[in-house]
Order: structure tokens, then sequence, then C-alpha cells
């Protein structure tokens, strides 16, 4: 089976996640992924290389390259394959977000970020359990935030939303509220120390 798909003009993480989605489909064959910069190149390659199957990069023209990623044809890395009895499986994962951007720097940038990181978690199973926004985290799940949409999915999928009540009257945005419940410090506190792992970001 052969699958190309257009990646170009789409921003990181998407070309990863598009030929990943397609590879978990198939039992065998190859994915082509069309891309227009090196950045997205070296990805699809790491993507190749952390499943452990073959891949080859073309040049097709001026930021034009193409990745194709061979199913059935797995590489020796070297590195001894580790058993997945302990590994993570997305249960118990809950997520705190306490910023409208992700990490230091440039606001923009920072916006840009957190608007990719919850596209993948979005497009990743397994999912997390829960959701925690505080702070100016609580700016993403009002009614104009651009990762309403995304939220929402998650939402529906059974992954808790839960935004702090003290932090959306602190910002004036309870009424705003888009998604998700309104919670306190304590419910907070509760899912944080409650689960396996916590990823927290801002």
């Amino acid at each position: 089976m052969k699958k190309e798909i257009d990646a170009k003009g789409l921003a990181c993480p998407r070309p990863v996640i598009l030929t990943k989605k397609e590879l978990d489909v198939i039992s065998a064959g190859e994915v082509k992924t069309l891309v227009d910069n090196q950045v997205a190149v070296e990805n699809l390659s790491r993507l190749a290389t952390s499943l452990k199957l073959s891949y080859e990069t073309e040049v097709l023209g001026e930021n034009s390259f193409a990745v194709t990623i061979k199913k059935g044809e797995s590489v020796d890395t070297g590195v001894a394959e580790a058993s997945n009895v302990n590994a993570p499986s997305g249960k118990g994962t809950v997520i705190v977000i306490q910023s409208d951007q992700m990490g230091k720097g440039d606001e923009a940038l920072g916006k840009i970020l957190m608007k990719s990181f919850i596209y993948t978690v979005k497009e990743t199973t397994p999912h997390p359990e829960a959701i925690l926004f505080y702070n100016s985290g609580v700016r993403l799940t009002v009614n104009d935030s651009p990762l309403l949409d995304d939220l929402k999915y998650l939402e529906n999928l059974g992954v808790e939303i839960v935004s702090c009540g003290t932090c959306l009257d602190f910002y004036e945005l309870k009424e705003k509220l888009g998604v998700g419940i309104i919670s306190n410090m304590y419910t907070i506190y509760e899912k944080m120390s409650g689960a396996n792992n916590t990823i927290t970001i801002g």
C-alpha cells in the first residue's frame, strides 16, 4: 500500500502527526510525505528512526522535499528494545497549564507554541485524563480562545478540562468560559497529587 500526504505549508508538528496516523493504520507499505522545509524532513526522519522503520529523503526542487517511510522494513538502530511492561499508558496523566503561552521569551512565539502543543495533545493517543488551567492559562478556555475547538474536541473524548475559578475571577473571565468546568485549588491539587504522571506547561 502506498499513501502520499501533501504537508507543504503545514507548521510543525502537523507533518509528523499526519504521517504517524497513516503509519498506524497500515500493516505494511509506504507513506510518502511532501514538505517544504528541511526541519520537517529532519522531524520525519527522526519519526522513522524512533519507529525503527526505513526511510528515504528526496529533494524535489527549491523548498520541496519528500520523505518516504516504509513500514514492514524495520531497521536496526543499535539500541536494545526496552520492555514496554511499565511504559506509561496515558492513564492517570494530568497536564497542568499555568500560562497562556509556552516557555519564556517572545510572547507571540509562546502563543504559537502553546497552540501547537494543544494540537499535538489532541492528535496523539493516549489522551490525558485531565488538563488543568490556572493563572493566565485560563485565558485559553474562554470563548475567544484560539484553542477552544481543540479543547472542546478533547472534552468530547472524555478529557476533563478544569479552570481555576479564582483565576477566572481575577481576569474577569468567568462569564466567558467556553469549555470545561470551573473549579478550585483544592480540586486542582487533588487531581495533581493523584495523577500517575503530571506534565506542567507554562
